[in-house]
């Protein structure tokens, strides 16, 4: 249960990081709202993940997740370099991310 929390924890810290884009973008309280709201629900579920995650395992595998959804997103929605290394380095941090699930 709780790793299904911490996917949507990292999930949600993919929204927050939207909402700073488009806050960037434009400073309004709509995107203000999502961007904290998304924030304040996904440290909430990666607290209740660590109560039996170790922290070094929820905090890397919700940065990652964050990370490769802010990433992914970037190249979807922004325009954001498609380069076959950043690809692969993406690919890389995926693979670490469930490596870690394993050795928990």
């Amino acid at each position: 249960m709780e790793w299904w929390l911490l996917i949507l924890a990292g999930l949600l810290e993919v929204v927050g990081v939207i909402g700073i884009k488009r806050v960037a973008e434009n400073d309004n309280w709509t995107n203000n709202i999502l961007m904290i709201v998304a924030f304040v629900i996904s440290f909430q579920l990666l607290m209740a993940a660590m109560k039996t995650i170790s922290l070094s395992t929820a905090y890397a595998v919700w940065t990652g997740i964050g990370t490769v959804g802010g990433a992914i997103v970037g190249m979807i929605f922004f325009k954001e370099s498609k380069h076959p290394l950043r690809i692969l380095c993406i690919a890389g941090i995926i693979g670490c991310v469930i490596a870690l699930k394993f050795v928990e």
